[in-house]
């Protein structure tokens, strides 16, 4: 097997989302700043109740899907389609936005914690158009799988961990995601396969790891070279990560905020089903 190493480090940057929820972003802090096929990837996480009260309110997007994470805390995602979902500690909202959705995002907590991410997964130009849809994923409903140097918790995808093939809650797809939040051990280790046809990324969120003799930067989106196989290893705090991989779809993107498309055409298109009220018809 061929190792990966870390080809590109994407430091997040602080920026604000929504009505002014502080987050720090790392792919997608620019348009020339992402990983096919993922558009974005923000953290988010706070005990300041003024960095993430005002939420997200009714907004809406098109062309994409949405998945976010919540690690601590309690948020409503409530949309057009009378979808509502409570977004609590280790559960996961998984949204197709298709051709339209109109959706709003609201703390659920008044102080305490509020801690996750949110990934934008590109849609193919022949899925953008889908009908919208809504999964609300419970944290029980999540595999959380030991190995000898700690667990995973596998969102997305399979993997093939210590000679078992393990299947996440979401699997398939055109771009076949993989998202898993990886807790090793202080001093823990972990090889893993990673299909080659996948563009990957690893995201330190909390103590400290290295990909091979490579230190990850805590709070940076860690490229991936190509390859078929990563090795992880914690220092003696341990360490929190995140895994992401997907296959690439290779299609112009066109993004204005909140719609991806492929053209500038569509774009436009889009804008007027937006203000005729057709975005979600």
């Amino acid at each position: 097997m061929t190792t990966r190493t870390i080809k590109q480090v994407i430091p997040a940057i602080e920026t604000s989302d929504g009505a002014g929820v502080k987050i720090k972003r790392s792919i997608g802090q620019s348009q020339a700043v992402r990983l096919d096929p993922f558009l974005m990837l923000d953290e988010f996480g706070s005990d300041q109740a003024a960095d993430y009260l005002a939420g997200f309110p009714s907004h809406p997007h098109r062309g994409f899907e949405t998945v976010t994470y919540m690690i601590e805390g309690h948020m409503l995602h409530e949309d057009h389609l009378g979808n509502q979902g409570n977004l609590k500690n280790g559960g996961v909202q998984w949204m197709t936005a298709g051709r339209g959705i109109i959706h709003s995002e609201m703390p659920q907590q008044e102080e305490g914690i509020m801690r996750g991410f949110q990934l934008w997964l590109n849609l193919p130009a022949a899925e953008k158009m889908t009908d919208a849809g809504y999964r609300d994923i419970q944290p029980e409903d999540i595999p959380e799988i030991p190995f000898s140097g700690g667990k995973l918790k596998l969102i997305a995808g399979e993997l093939d961990i210590e000679g078992t093939n393990r299947c996440g809650a979401v699997t398939g797809g055109t771009t076949a995601p993989v998202y898993a939040d990886i807790h090793l051990e202080a001093d823990g280790r972990l090889e893993l396969p990673l299909a080659g046809e996948l563009d990957g990324m690893l995201y330190l969120y909390e103590g400290g790891a290295s990909l091979g003799d490579q230190r990850l930067s805590p709070g940076s989106a860690s490229v991936l070279s190509s390859g078929d196989s990563i090795t992880l290893a914690a220092g003696a705090e341990g360490a929190r990560l995140l895994l992401i991989a997907g296959r690439p779809i290779g299609e112009p993107i066109v993004q204005y905020g909140p719609f991806v498309m492929n053209t500038r055409q569509e774009i436009e298109q889009t804008l007027q089903d937006y203000r005729d009220g057709r975005l979600t018809a």
